[in-house]
């Protein structure tokens, strides 16, 4: 039980400075990239598009491969690996001299990211079915502290120097790997591992295996669409915020470390009571309802109520977990980091088309001169509609299927 608890600590202090490097660098890459090109928000969203679509491509197709190899040997190898890799690219990203080797750090920081995959399996493989919700919700737990101190910690270190961000996430990252290389025990039980195949290991042969399990692959479609709104405002903010409010890397960082304390009070302290109360589907359906309603809003918000929009609308947090929880216990344990393989590339997938429409397409055609009118919030209207959609979907989704799946297969 101790070593099961150590483990379950090192995944989320992983998954805490995964995120807590990503959130260092938000407020200071758009800042890089104008370094490197020069110009206004409006140029720089023509190169950061494709820096975050190029990282979320190399999730994509290695997401899979990282979970499939994870089902073969083991979680505990695969994460070591890949946390010692990220540590690498932090500092490639560091002493990066031009755009083109920003773009040699994003792919690999892509690859490296794919171990959210086997982190995933880690906690389905020690989660039962008492606490599965409650642990993937704390591993919002952890995304949301990322977000606390990752924006605001890159807004203060990227003022004194821009590169310094990089450094500091590298030495972290180094440290964590320090720690699991002496404490994390493997989690996969040596009668529960598979073969490694090329078949399952590529994104879509992956994305196939969904259909094995009718709820997970029925999930998929609003994954996709609530995965696409999601990162179109994750790469639109910094953006819209500065051209809309002025704001710079300062209250950036600190408007998502608003972020990432709401998503602590919402995944710490609401999912058990909330999913106890309302049931994992129904708090699926009342999240996104709230996500519908709170991205609507950013596009037509004044500065403060802005503010008052990220508290209200992190109460749509109650959804992922309970999503999660859906997937993970519909999942035979030799499959899990298959099937969250393929789940991590469709997010991945969303995440290369995300920042081209959102950000280098909408932001950045509704923001130029050729634009009939300057709509800067177009990408959030348009994620509220694709919130609105996996709504209905799911709506007939859970009217058509019984409340309770079993684990299951179909050959």
């Amino acid at each position: 039980m101790k070593k099961r608890q150590a483990a379950m600590v090192f995944i989320l202090i992983t998954l805490f400075l995964d995120i807590l490097g990503l959130g260092i660098v938000i407020p200071i890459l758009p800042e890089l990239i104008k370094q490197f090109v020069g110009g206004s928000e409006s140029s720089a969203a023509a190169y950061f598009g494709p820096l975050a679509a190029v990282y979320a491509l190399m999730q994509f197709i290695f997401a899979p491969v990282l979970g499939a190899l994870s089902d073969r040997f083991g979680r505990r190898p695969i994460i070591l690996i890949a946390l010692f890799g990220l540590a690498i690219d932090y500092l490639i990203q560091g002493f990066a001299p031009n755009i083109i080797w920003l773009f040699v750090g994003r792919i690999l920081a892509g690859i490296m990211g794919a171990s959210f995959t086997a982190a995933n399996a880690y906690i389905a493989d020690i989660s039962t079915p008492e606490n599965r919700a409650q642990n993937f919700g704390l591993v919002g737990v952890a995304f949301g502290l990322g977000f606390i101190f990752g924006p605001a910690l890159g807004g203060v270190l990227g003022g004194i120097w821009i590169r310094l961000p990089f450094f500091v996430s590298a030495g972290l990252v180094l440290v964590n790997w320090l720690y699991g290389f002496f404490v994390l025990p493997e989690s996969l039980k040596p009668e529960n591992r598979s073969q490694f195949s090329l078949k399952k290991a590529n994104p879509v042969g992956s994305i196939l295996l969904l259909r094995n399990y009718s709820l997970v692959a029925s999930l998929a479609m609003t994954f996709v669409l609530t995965s696409l709104a999601q990162r179109g405002l994750e790469t639109t903010w910094v953006l819209y915020t500065g051209y809309k409010f002025g704001w710079g890397e300062r209250t950036n960082g600190l408007s998502l470390a608003l972020v990432g304390v709401m998503a602590v009070i919402v995944q710490g302290f609401l999912i058990r009571p909330a999913i106890k109360r309302l049931g994992e589907r129904r708090a699926i359906i009342w999240g996104l309802s709230l996500s519908v309603l709170s991205f609507f809003m950013y596009g037509i918000a004044s500065e403060w109520l802005m503010y008052v929009i990220i508290v209200l609308g992190s109460l749509s947090g109650i959804a992922g977990p309970a999503i999660q929880g859906l997937v993970a216990g519909t999942v035979r344990a030799d499959e899990q980091g298959k099937v969250q393989g393929a789940l991590t590339s469709l997010i991945s997938l969303t995440s290369v088309f995300a920042p081209l429409i959102f950000t280098t397409g909408l932001f950045g055609y509704f923001t130029s001169e050729k634009a009939p009118i300057k709509l800067p919030g177009a990408p959030f209207f348009l994620g509220s509609l694709l919130f609105l959609v996996s709504l209905i979907l799911l709506n007939r989704l859970f009217g058509r299927l019984p409340a309770v799946e079993r684990v299951e297969t179909v050959s």
